[in-house]
C-alpha cells in the first residue's frame, strides 16, 4: 500500500474513477498539535455506513501547507506525507513517503519503526489519518522565578565573577518530526491533541535549560545587557540543552527566543559599577583628572565652610602636608602620556611583519617591494562573512569556528600534520586524496 499524487493518478486514467473518501483537516490553530482528520463520503464509496477508521482503495488523502499526515493501521504508523497536495490511497504501490520540508528527520524515525505489514493486501480493521501542526508555534511565556548565575567576564578591568540575574520574554518551537511526537507524546486519540496538554511541561523544561545555556553565552564574554542581542547563539545552546528531551524524545525544537531587558540584584549591579569606577583610575590619567576634580570639589566645600574659609582652606593645606589631594598630578598626567607613547609604539610593532618572499618590513595588508599579500596568522580562519579570525567566534558577525574536517588517504589512512592543506597525493601509497 501507498500514496500517489492525484494529479499523477487521473491522468493515467487508472484511479480517477475510483476515488471513494476524502480526507482533509480544517486549517489547524496555534492551539492544536494534532487532529483527527476527516472524511467526507463520495457516492461510490464503499464505506457510507461502515467505521470511519476504514480507508478504502482510491481514497484521497488531502495536505495542506504546514501540515504533516500520517496513516496508522492497527496502532502502527504505515504512511506519511508532509508535502502539500493530494494523494491517492492505493493498496497495490509500494510504500511512499513524501517528507516535504521534514527532510531526513521523518525519514529516519520512520526506518525505526521497522518493516510496515498488510493484510494480506487487504484494508486492516482500523485505519486512522491524523494531521500534524508543523507551523511555527509562537507566544510561549517564560520567566525565571528565581535568580540564575551568569559568569560576567570583562577583560578591560580584569573582572570575572559571577551574578545572579531574572530575565523573561517569550520563545518558540516547531515540530519537526511528527512521527517520533506521535509514538512518543500523543497516541491514538479520538478527536485532537491541544497544546495546552504539554505546555507546562515544555515550559519548565525550558527554564531548566536556561541556566546551562545562559553558561554558553557568558563564555563569550557578553555582558548581561548584552544577552537579548544574542538570540541566535542562545537558540542553538537550547536546541543542544535540550536535544534529548525535546529533539529525540518529542521531536521539538526551539525556533526563536526574544527576551525583555534582563535585572541584575541590586547588590550585583552595585558591585559591578563599583569596579568599572575603580578601574577608571588604574589609568594614570584618568587617577590625576579624578584628583583634580576632587581638589576643585574639595576648594569648593572649604569656601563655604561654616567656620569661614580661612579655616578650610587651612585644613586643606594639612591635608596637601601628608600628601592627600594635594598629590602629584603632574606627574600622574605625565606617567599616562607615556604609557599611551608605548601603547601606539607597541601597536605599529604588532602591525608589521616580515614578507616571506623578499624578507623587507611592511606594516600594510601587501610588501611594499614585491607586492607579496600579508600572510595570515597561524592558526587562523576565514568566516563566511570575509573577515579573519583567530578565535572561536568572528569578531564581525559572531559565527562560530567552523569545525575542522579530518583528511586522511581515502586507501590507506594516512594523515596529514596539517589536515586543512592536505596534499594532492598520498605520500605513503600514491592515492588521490579526493579519490
Amino acid at each position: 500500500m501507498g500514496l500517489i499524487k492525484a494529479g499523477i493518478g487521473a491522468l493515467g486514467g487508472v484511479l480517477a474513477d475510483q476515488w471513494k473518501e476524502f480526507f482533509y483537516c480544517e486549517a489547524l490553530s496555534k492551539d492544536i498539535l494534532m487532529t483527527k482528520g476527516q472524511k467526507r463520503v463520495g457516492s461510490r464509496s464503499s464505506n457510507t455506513k461502515g467505521s470511519d477508521n476504514i480507508i478504502s482503495n482510491g481514497s484521497v488523502i488531502a495536505v495542506a501547507d504546514g501540515q504533516c499526515m500520517i496513516i496508522v493501521e492497527q496502532g502502527k504508523v504505515v504512511e506519511v506525507c508532509a508535502e502539500p497536495g493530494e494523494f491517492v490511497y492505493d493498496t497495490s504501490t509500494e510504500p511512499s513517503i513524501f517528507a516535504g520540508s521534514l527532510g531526513k528527520s521523518i525519514l529516519n524515525s520512520f526506518k525505526t519503526l521497522g518493516r510496515r505489514f498488510t493484510f494480506g493486501g487487504d484494508t486492516g480493521k482500523d485505519q486512522r489519518v491524523y494531521y500534524f501542526n508543523t507551523k511555527e508555534i509562537m507566544d510561549n511565556k517564560f520567566g525565571t522565578s528565581n535568580p540564575i548565575m551568569f559568569r560576567v567576564v570583562d577583560h578591560n578591568i580584569n573582572l570575572d565573577i559571577d551574578v545572579s540575574l531574572r530575565c523573561n520574554g517569550v520563545y518558540s518551537y516547531k515540530m519537526v518530526d511528527p512521527i517520533l511526537f506521535y509514538t512518543e507524546v500523543c497516541g491514538n486519540v479520538r478527536d485532537s491533541f491541544p497544546r495546552s496538554e504539554i505546555d507546562t511541561q515544555l515550559k519548565t523544561e525550558f527554564i531548566n535549560a536556561l541556566q546551562p545555556a545562559m553558561a554558553k553565552i557568558s563564555d563569550l564574554e557578553v555582558r548581561p545587557n548584552q544577552v537579548p542581542a544574542h538570540t541566535t547563539e542562545l537558540c542553538d545552546a537550547m536546541n543542544v540543552e535540550l536535544s534529548k528531551l525535546w529533539g529525540e524524545k518529542r521531536g521539538l525544537e526551539v525556533v526563536s527566543i526574544a527576551m525583555n531587558p534582563i535585572t541584575l540584584t541590586e547588590e550585583d549591579a552595585e558591585m559591578i559599577k563599583a569596579a568599572q569606577r575603580a578601574a577608571i583610575n588604574r589609568d594614570p590619567t584618568m587617577a590625576a583628572a579624578t584628583m583634580t576634580q576632587a581638589s576643585a570639589e574639595a576648594m569648593k566645600t572649604a569656601a563655604g565652610n561654616s567656620n569661614g574659609a580661612m579655616t578650610g582652606f587651612m585644613g586643606m593645606g594639612m591635608v596637601n602636608g601628608v600628601g592627600g589631594m594635594g598629590g602629584n598630578t603632574a606627574a600622574l598626567f605625565q606617567l599616562g602620556q607615556q604609557q599611551q607613547e608605548q601603547k601606539a609604539a607597541a601597536a605599529a610593532n604588532a602591525n608589521t611583519w616580515k614578507c616571506p618572499v623578499c624578507g623587507a618590513t611592511a606594516s600594510g595588508n601587501f610588501c611594499p617591494e614585491c607586492g607579496a599579500k600579508k600572510p595570515a596568522p597561524a592558526g587562523s580562519w576565514t568566516c563566511s562573512c570575509g573577515a579573519v579570525n583567530t578565535g572561536k567566534f568572528c569578531t564581525q558577525c559572531g559565527s562560530k569556528k567552523p569545525e575542522a574536517k579530518e583528511a586522511a588517504c581515502p586507501k590507506c589512512g594516512y594523515k596529514p600534520a596539517d589536515p586543512s592543506n592536505p596534499p594532492k597525493f598520498c605520500p605513503e601509497c600514491g592515492a588521490r586524496f579526493e579519490d
